[in-house]
């Protein structure tokens, strides 16, 4: 753990900046997805397929599915194992940041959208502690962020204006103990933003509790 982003340089990019792969993980809960997951599966097999044709695909994969998954996924798509509850790494992965070529992540708290009281399953261990593998994985400094925060609950230009939505960051689920003022400075800070545009809500039914991916992404 190191200190905060903003005093050391580092700012979170714009998603649509370039980048040196995608990564994704592999389906295979029966309780989440239907049919053993093999509609799912085929349809993470399409997407790295057509995802390689721009820019290289690392699947994490655990050890029960590895050869599965291996023999499932094109060649070109590069495979590690590791051991996750499920595969929404864009929400638990780290937040990657940047300053001129060096590279390091910030590890938020991650509860499954929610919580024991609205969180989507349980347990979500494995997923709280997979950004952390990450960093260690590819030697990146870790900034060990002291908040609830999915990666598809934030947005950003890249040149210090963020977008987020009042319904996910200010629910109580989240970060109790927290107010608004308290969660703006955290995000400018493990950021490195200068400001922060709240909307009042997503879209309606989303399960992840008014993510800013499905509006602006």
């Amino acid at each position: 753990m190191i200190s905060m982003a903003s005093p050391d340089g580092f700012s979170m990019p714009a998603e649509y900046w370039q980048h040196s792969h995608t990564l994704m993980l592999w389906p295979e809960r029966n309780d989440i997805w239907r049919n053993g997951a093999k509609p799912i599966q085929k349809t993470i097999v399409e997407l790295s397929r057509v995802v390689s044709e721009f820019e290289p695909v690392i699947v994490g994969v655990t050890a029960q599915q590895y050869m599965h998954a291996r023999n499932m996924l094109p060649s070109c798509v590069k495979l590690f194992e590791i051991s996750y509850n499920d595969i929404w790494i864009r929400d638990i992965a780290p937040t990657f940041l940047v300053n001129n070529e060096c590279i390091r992540g910030v590890d938020w708290k991650f509860n499954a959208w929610g919580g024991c009281e609205d969180g989507l399953y349980y347990p979500w261990d494995l997923d709280d502690s997979l950004a952390q593998k990450l960093l260690e994985l590819y030697d990146f400094p870790r900034y060990a962020a002291d908040m609830v925060l999915e990666g598809g609950a934030i947005a950003t230009d890249g040149e210090g204006t963020l977008i987020a939505t009042e319904q996910c960051l200010l629910n109580k689920n989240r970060n109790p103990s927290l107010s608004k003022n308290d969660i703006e400075y955290r995000l400018k800070t493990y950021l490195n933003i200068t400001k922060v545009i709240w909307l009042k809500s997503g879209l309606m039914f989303d399960e992840a509790g008014g993510h800013i991916d499905n509006l602006c992404t």
